[in-house]
């Protein structure tokens, strides 16, 4: 693994807390994701299943995680069951692990062939009254593959029809919402990434150069520090390509005189960094565009300082909304009159900042957890407002990555450069 070992302890922790929120007589299930297909004999580059490894720590395809603590026989309260190597194996994809590297790795005692998993069910469910089994249940979630999952589900519910079947995500989504010491080590590390991914960009970005060849001085970075590469597809937006919210082709020559919206995050470990900049193709901002750039850096600090234990992300949107309007009046782009006569359910601002201030962030870049729980120490939030002017084809936005903590919050990426006379500084001294 690129990321090197994890200590074990967070995932046997990860998984004495799930326990802990399973009714008697519970068995709960879970796979790795699968190996997808391009075309021909192609295939994706593999990614686990976040669930699986949050609660196992195993990177590796084909595997099933079985947890059930009231099994009578004390072997059988947790199985890894795992893809068998062989010879060939070894030739044709590589080294997969041993029994005794999965019982280190994951902490689980009990490490079996995925061979034996059909012959061992029968013993479980003969014990089991209830059955977890997981499934994709983020809000914004569009499943349309059908996951290892959900096959399972579909096979166990047609074998085993007499059980009682609940969902495993909701637990998961309370348990992952709170990130430990060892996880916030981890999300420390993609950030680091990230940060020396962008400073390597101040030196690098310039007019003429193309999007694509600054998302390439990203990987480049990201890959040479252990990131197995971007959390998500990154965005390289200069000029107008920035006021599209989701632009990923990344394919425009830079112009003299452009703003170019950088949104990018390093992963690591499978956990998540995510970073928006936004910067000057030529090294300095003109009025109007430091004017934005400063308005928008007024409402992420506003709203930073919001991301405390007890706020709530409805309120907390609010509030920024307020902070947003006054800044969009100072910079013409709102009245003063019409904002106080808006429609409160469809707020003027909205557009020019059409989108959220703030999701949680973890395993995945959206990651899981209730949207209207209360924030609590431990939980991970971006911070990323913005201003779109279509018309003036200028887009800003700023994003850091924010711990709320006891005392109230820690930004994972303070030491990103985010002021613009750090901005302008530093392109200047590269060039």
């Amino acid at each position: 693994m690129r990321y090197g070992s994890i200590a074990p302890e967070l995932f046997i922790e990860n998984r004495r807390n799930f326990t802990k929120l399973l009714p008697p007589a519970s068995l709960a299930i879970f796979h790795s994701n699968d190996i997808m297909p391009t075309n021909a004999d192609g295939t994706m580059a593999f990614r686990q299943n976040n669930d699986l490894f949050y609660l196992s720590g195993v990177d590796q395809e084909e595997s099933i995680l079985v947890i059930f603590p009231d099994a009578v026989l004390p072997q059988y309260r947790e199985i890894l069951f795992l893809k068998e190597t062989s010879e060939h194996i070894l030739v044709w994809e590589g080294y997969k692990l041993t029994k005794d590297e999965a019982r280190a790795q994951s902490g689980v005692p009990t490490i079996m062939w995925l061979e034996s998993f059909k012959s061992v069910l029968p013993a479980l469910m003969n014990e089991a009254e209830n059955v977890f089994l997981n499934s994709n249940e983020h809000i914004r979630a569009v499943v349309e593959v059908e996951t290892r999952d959900a096959r399972f589900i579909k096979w166990i519910r047609e074998a085993y029809p007499l059980h009682t079947y609940r969902r495993a995500a909701p637990l998961l989504h309370r348990l992952r919402a709170i990130k430990s010491a060892e996880e916030i080590r981890l999300m420390r590390r993609a950030a680091d990434i990230t940060d020396k991914a962008f400073r390597r960009l101040l030196g690098f970005v310039k007019p003429g150069v193309m999007e694509y060849e600054i998302e390439a001085e990203i990987f480049h970075e990201f890959l040479r520090h252990g990131s197995r590469g971007p959390a998500y597809g990154s965005i390289i937006a200069s000029g107008a390509n920035a006021c599209i919210l989701h632009y990923v082709s990344n394919d425009r020559e830079c112009k003299d005189g452009d703003v170019m919206l950088l949104d990018f995050g390093a992963e690591f470990a499978n956990y998540a960094a995510d970073l928006s900049r936004s910067i000057p193709v030529n090294g300095t901002f003109t009025k109007r565009q430091r004017d934005v750039y400063e308005a928008v850096l007024r409402v992420m600090k506003s709203a930073t300082s919001q991301l405390v234990a007890g706020n709530q992300i409805e309120a907390y949107h609010a509030a920024v909304g307020r902070t947003m309007e006054q800044e969009l009046i100072k910079l013409d782009l709102l009245n003063e009159s019409d904002v106080k006569n808006q429609d409160p359910a469809a707020p003027l601002y909205k557009k020019y900042f059409m989108h959220g201030t703030s999701h949680y962030l973890g395993l995945d870049v959206h990651d899981v957890g209730a949207k209207y729980r209360v924030f609590e120490p431990g939980m991970v939030y971006t911070c990323e407002p913005g201003i779109y002017i279509r018309e003036e084809g200028l887009g800003i936005r700023l994003e850091n990555d924010i711990l709320i903590t006891a005392s109230g919050n820690d930004d994972l990426m303070k030491n990103i450069p985010l002021e613009v006379e750090d901005i302008e500084r530093l392109m200047r001294e590269a060039r």
